[in-house]
């Protein structure tokens, strides 16, 4: 059966799934495909705020950038500036992700049980995910205050100096991955408790009965039944850590000095922050940002395929 055949015959079976589809993916196809497109051209030219075509009163000036091709590319995988960003926003990813798993996981396994005021619990542990982010980190922003930060203050109240949160390198670093993974634990906790949830009770009254402890039931049976939701969340989680501007720019704005910049704050910085604006540039960060997801979607797709996971 030719390749047309086999495109028939599935439209002509799912042509209601089709039909309720197209709007959404046109939608998607524009407000992601267009920005996306014209990113990866900036990205192969010299474009800037003194080049690009532009408005000035009355007076219209055409653009005068030129293509460039892969020299862009060049500048950046050859520049220390865009590994060392590349190695912090690797720890940054990887430390918001694992803690956020952790707690989140040690949580949902908590609330699985029965308790008392179990539902007050939740909704208290799920509040994070409610209040908009930019209104988290700006609390966090003023807890952090080394002068009149609430943090602070206690620590003064038991007779110990100020710790400047967000003045010190090591210690932005650190105040950055809490206030994320305060922000992420919500998400996971959700995830991981509805998967808790799925899991049979009937598997762990027969460990239990055949003298299973409480760590080889979790260990047989709550880890492998997690599988399939854990592989999700964590690839959703690394995608979101990577690319979490607000947490690093509204707290630090990449300080002190260039401490806790990560890629995407500093491609941002590229295009809207220093003068001139380097649109290229900020551009071809953007695409590189862009196929190192990729490539780690794809690596992570493969290992839970050999896992026997089907994503």
């Amino acid at each position: 059966m030719t390749l047309t055949a086999r495109t028939r015959r599935a439209f002509g079976t799912h042509w209601y799934a089709w039909t309720m589809t197209a709007p959404v993916v046109l939608v998607i196809g524009v407000i992601i495909g267009i920005p996306l497109v014209r990113g990866v051209y900036f990205s192969l030219t010299d474009a800037n705020e003194a080049n690009v075509e532009r408005s000035i009163g009355m007076n219209h000036i055409p653009a005068t950038y030129h293509f460039t091709g892969l020299d862009n590319y060049r500048a950046v995988l050859t520049d220390g500036v865009f590994w060392g960003r590349l190695g912090w926003t690797v720890v940054w990813t990887v430390g918001c992700v694992g803690l956020t798993f952790l707690a989140g996981l040690a949580l949902a396994t908590l609330l699985n049980r029965q308790l008392r005021g179990r539902t007050a619990y939740r909704l208290a542990l799920i509040l994070p995910w409610a209040i908009p982010a930019f209104v988290s980190v700006f609390t966090w922003r003023m807890l952090y205050n080394e002068k009149n930060g609430i943090l602070n203050k206690l620590l003064a109240g038991g007779g110990i100096d100020a710790v400047p949160w967000l003045n010190d390198p090591t210690w932005a670093k650190l105040s950055v991955i809490a206030v994320n993974v305060w922000l992420g634990v919500p998400f996971m906790l959700v995830a991981l408790l509805g998967g808790l949830q799925s899991i049979p009770g009937e598997l762990y009254e027969a460990a239990e009965m055949d003298g299973a402890s409480a760590w080889q039931r979790f260990r047989h049976i709550t880890v492998p039944g997690l599988r399939a939701v854990s592989g999700t969340v964590i690839l959703l989680s690394t995608i979101w850590t990577f690319n979490m501007f607000p947490v690093i720019f509204l707290l630090t704005r990449g300080g002190p000095g260039d401490a806790t910049e990560i890629l995407v704050t500093y491609a941002y910085r590229l295009s809207f922050v220093d003068s001139p604006r380097n649109f290229s540039a900020s551009a071809t960060w953007g695409v590189v940002i862009l196929a190192l997801l990729a490539l780690v979607a794809v690596g992570y797709r493969r290992a839970l395929r050999k896992q026997g996971e089907v994503w």
